[in-house]
């Protein structure tokens, strides 16, 4: 066997033993025999060269390119790299080294790439670049902190919107210039960056720009290769936005604090609540409260202005099983028309000119849980009726300016002085509200129809007078006389303020009947001559069915009743009445007799 033919096969052999991964490299691969003669195409060369493999193997190389390099790098022993030869109109980015084996030549190798292979490849690779180059500035330009990139030397190479925006500068006023020469110049009063140059490390300051904000400032460095200071990224981030919120939020605390006292303090109000008088209309009221208080009806209480309708709405819910929850009252009539939704359901922040930056709580919020008393409902705008009667039937309302519905769970009395019925007629008062405040009702007694109980309430109110002033007033019988006959068009009301007066106004220690105001006095007068009420005090009617025993019990009573109202003291009415002081108090006792002690 001849020389040429043993290099021949081990040629061979050599491209049979790397077969598999020659023909797998997307670069293209010709290896030809010393005389030129190419042995082996893989796929990417066929590709690349568009020729059938028949076409190609067992053909000189010179053939198929007129390009002589490899055949020449095989003769001359030498190799070529990287060399753009042109074939059949393509660019042809070729190199090729000679093949030996225990040092003699065996053959030659070509490897080589279609040009536009790269140029899509770079086409791509660059598409990748933009669209990485483009979330970049999206994220940069986007962020709500300001953002500074400076270079390891400290020249400015990029300012986003936000800090633009934060500072009061201009990209273009900044970048590229040295941030040495940006501080010197007082567009910066300080640099982190700088500071990271000098630390070589990451730094975190606050400090104040010049348009007088206050800013948390963290840079950080980006390191090459070589461990040097790359790029410093630059986070500024305004803190009086921060500052403002945690203002915000501690004053949001506050107010809940302080809603939250006020809703205890509600709840712990102190609903002492004291009914005087003994009269039969007072009686059945207390009952018909008692009564009410154990289920949730809506209850309306009616009676003239004074006769006390919120001092018996207090005992309902005293009664009741909210008593440990909000008890809260409000006057209709007492708050503007423009106030009372307001009022009534509370408002968010900025609903109206003039409101609170954090909104209001509503009567409705602060008596959930417990009662809502309306009183003088009869005077609550016809515009708000609707929405009143929607909160009580759906138990849920809507803020001024609100969206969301605030759910509550209510119990609501109402009281009125007004003729509901009349206002129904006249189209001022809704019929379907009525109605649903008119579950059940009951009227409040003036107080000239229970005129045994003025004693009671004028010692009552004058004991209260006498602790508050310091002092020590007693009110003679002729004056109380006198107060019994009056009328008393205001009620309770107007009754205790007189005594208030009284107690402040008069010089002696006793209130004499010429100390009360003259209308009491005239008035009085009149009612006593027209009505005889006094004679009426006093006179005995016996049944004829009566026994003697039943005759001496009713004189008795009224003998005791009409002796203790006016002296007010056992001690006193035994000493009148020549007995023992514990025989008054057992028989008063007996008689269920009350009276202003």
């Amino acid at each position: 066997m001849g020389k040429s033919d043993e290099t021949s096969k081990e040629l061979v052999s050599l491209i049979n033993d790397n077969s598999e991964i020659l023909n797998v490299i997307y670069s293209g691969v010709l290896i030809i025999d010393l005389k030129g003669t190419i042995v082996y195409c893989n796929p990417a060369a066929h590709r690349i060269i568009n020729k059938t493999f028949s076409d190609i193997i067992g053909k000189n190389i010179e053939e198929i390119n007129n390009s002589s390099l490899l055949y020449t790098a095989i003769k001359e022993d030498n190799s070529y790299e990287n060399t753009l030869i042109q074939f059949e109109g393509k660019s042809i980015l070729t190199s090729g080294t000679t093949i030996k084996k225990n040092g003699q030549k065996i053959g030659g190798v070509s490897i080589f790439h279609d040009v536009k292979d790269f140029e899509d490849v770079f086409v791509n690779e660059f598409k990748v670049i933009q669209d990485i180059n483009r979330e970049l500035n999206a994220i940069i330009e986007s962020s709500y902190d300001g953002i500074w990139i400076s270079d390891g030397k400290g020249v400015t190479l990029r300012v986003n919107k936000s800090y633009e925006d934060f500072a009061g500068i201009k990209a273009e006023e900044v970048v590229g210039h040295s941030l040495y020469d940006l501080v010197g110049e007082g567009y910066v009063t300080d640099s982190a960056a700088l500071r990271v140059i000098e630390n070589k490390a990451p730094v975190t300051l606050i400090h104040e720009i010049r348009t007088g904000k206050k800013a948390m400032v963290t840079a950080k460095p980006i390191w090459d290769e070589n461990g040097e200071i790359w790029r410093i990224i630059t986070n500024v981030r305004d803190i009086s936005l921060i500052n403002n919120m945690r203002e915000e939020i501690e004053r949001l605390r506050q107010k809940s604090i302080r809603d939250e006292m006020e809703l205890k303090q509600l709840r712990k109000e102190n609903l002492h609540i004291e009914i005087i008088g003994s009269s039969i209309g007072i009686l059945k009221v207390v009952d018909f409260c008692k009564k009410v208080a154990d289920v949730d009806s809506t209850v309306l209480l009616l009676g003239e202005s004074g006769v006390g309708k919120d001092v018996f709405a207090r005992l309902i819910h005293k009664c009741s099983p909210r008593k440990e929850e909000p008890f809260v009252k409000i006057n209709c009539g007492a708050i503007p028309d423009n106030l009372i939704e307001s009022e009534l359901f509370g408002y968010e922040k900025g609903s109206f000119t003039g409101a609170n930056i954090s909104g209001k709580l509503g009567m409705f919020e602060m008596a959930d849980g417990g009662t809502l008393f309306l009183d003088e409902v009869g005077e609550l705008p016809l515009r708000l009726q609707v929405k009143l009667l929607q909160a009580i039937q759906e138990c849920k309302f809507y803020k001024v300016g609100g969206t969301q519905p605030i759910k509550v769970n209510v119990r609501i009395l109402a009281a009125t002085n007004r003729d509901l019925i009349s206002m129904i007629r006249e189209g001022t008062f809704r019929k379907d509200l009525y109605y649903r405040l008119n579950v059940v009702s009951s009227e409040i007694p003036p107080l000239r129809e229970r005129r045994e109980d003025i004693p009671l309430l004028v010692k009552y109110f004058l004991n209260n007078y006498n602790n508050v002033f310091k002092i020590k007033k007693i009110i003679d019988a002729d004056a109380m006389k006198c107060l019994i006959d009056y009328d008393w068009p205001g009620n309770i009301r107007e009754l205790e303020n007189i005594i208030e007066g009284l107690v402040v106004l008069t010089r002696d220690q006793i209130i004499k009947n010429y100390d009360l105001p003259k209308h009491i006095q005239k008035k009085a007068l009149d009612n006593s001559d027209s009505n005889n009420y006094s004679d009426e005090l006093t006179q005995i009617t016996i049944s004829k069915n009566s026994t003697l025993n039943d005759a001496i019990e009713v004189i008795e009573r009224k003998i005791l009743s009409e002796a203790l109202i006016e002296h007010g003291s056992t001690r006193q009415v035994a000493k009148l009445l020549n007995v023992d002081q514990s025989t008054i108090v057992r028989k008063a006792q007996k008689y269920n007799i009350k009276w202003a002690k």
